[in-house]
């Protein structure tokens, strides 16, 4: 299995900083360019997932989508071998979400997120399973997947053979919990399908976990890629509590500013925050990308009278469009047989110069997610699906 490249690197502990104030704008703009937003990079896939700490993957293809915007003459074939020799994975981390990651965050990120992924078994199922030993449910889990690579359904089934009067789902869920379960493939390669069958990451990876993972540099590597930011944004975007302790021991090596509501916001002293108004080039999002979940307070990224129309009540958050640097609408992928049409809904009619830029970024897109296509259209059209 290829080594993943070197994680990024984080300037040494220096100095401190007073409380400039930081907009909105600025507050994007940093976000934007450590995000490979502002100008793509030219740095391997495994590379730009260890720079962004991962990426959101509750399907399979947003990460593809995801890389496609940040990086250089980027192709699907390079993450897919990536995931087929095992130097990329997928498993629950951040929020209890699947992420996708290389094969050294894993082991090193799952230990930390550990009591994330309890809390949300605790508040799912955790009831159903009152009197069940978590050691020999783990143990008998562990040998079922370990075995050969199993799907939740399958993995409950097994153990309700063993725990009869409890829930498969239950079951299947604590298995999740107490085991570090990762997906293999054909799951996560570009344009394959496959069920969601797991097994170990010591297993899948032939390597134990981190046996001493260190908070302190997960924090650190989450500035460099989300901040400045709040301790609540660092807490949002892990679903760990209780970071506090963590920012007061990194503390003297930070530079602290303040957003304009006077909210406390760290950063590593050399990264970079771009002027204000820097210009930001027209972008598409994949659906769910952590660049816009990674924050307590969103406004950096989502105009508050847009929220609702990203964030839903039912946890479906489409892919978006960027216009200066700010979510200004959604787009869909349509494919019919020998056709694919990109709609792009802007939450507001677009200027001349920002219907160009979607446009020709758009096909850009289909060039990428459509190449089997041989009708390939970008159209730009209103909330309601109609051509404006």
């Amino acid at each position: 299995m290829p080594k993943p490249p070197s994680s990024p690197a984080v300037p040494a502990p220096t100095a401190s900083g007073a409380g400039e104030v930081l907009g909105p704008r600025a507050l994007n703009r940093a976000l934007l360019a450590r995000q490979g937003l502002l100008r793509r990079w030219t740095i391997p896939p495994a590379e730009a997932l260890e720079r962004l700490v991962g990426m959101q993957s509750q399907a399979p293809e947003p990460p593809y989508v995801g890389l496609w915007t940040r990086l250089e003459n980027f192709r699907p074939e390079a993450l897919s071998r990536l995931v087929e020799e095992r130097a990329v994975v997928r498993v629950a981390l951040m929020r209890s979400t699947i992420h996708l990651v290389t094969a050294r965050d894993c082991l090193a990120l799952r230990p930390l997120l550990q009591p994330v992924i309890e809390r949300s078994f605790r508040g799912g199922f955790g009831r159903r399973l009152e009197g069940v030993d978590d050691a020999a449910l783990a143990d008998a889990a562990r040998a079922l997947v370990e075995e050969r690579p199993r799907t939740f359904a399958e993995i409950g089934a097994a153990l309700g053979e063993r725990w009869p009067d409890r829930d498969p789902a239950a079951l299947a869920a604590a298995a999740r919990t107490l085991l570090p379960l990762v997906q293999v493939p054909p799951r996560g390669l570009w344009r394959r399908s496959g069920p969601a069958a797991h097994t170990t990451a010591e297993a899948w990876l032939g390597r134990p976990l981190d046996p001493a993972p260190a908070l302190d540099a997960m924090v650190l590597r989450y500035l460099a890629a989300f901040g400045p930011a709040t301790v609540a944004d660092a807490q949002t975007w892990s679903g760990l509590t209780r970071l506090k302790e963590a920012v007061e021991r990194l503390r003297p090596g930070l530079r602290t500013f303040r957003d304009e509501r006077g909210r406390e916001l760290l950063d590593l002293p050399d990264a970079p925050r771009p002027d204000a108004d820097t210009p930001a080039p027209a972008r598409f999002m994949a659906e769910w990308d952590n660049v816009l979940l990674s924050h307590a307070e969103r406004s950096r990224m989502v105009p508050e009278a847009h929220r609702a129309r990203i964030f839903t009540v039912n946890g479906v958050m489409p892919g978006t469009i960027l216009l200066d640097g700010f979510v200004a609408g959604t787009w869909k992928l349509e494919r019919t047989r020998g056709s694919a049409t990109l709609r792009v809904a802007p939450f507001a009619p677009p200027s001349p110069d920002d219907e160009a830029a979607l446009t020709a970024e758009g096909e850009r897109l289909l060039d990428f997610a459509a190449a089997e296509s041989t009708a390939r259209e970008v159209r730009i059209v209103e909330e309601r699906g109609e051509a404006a």
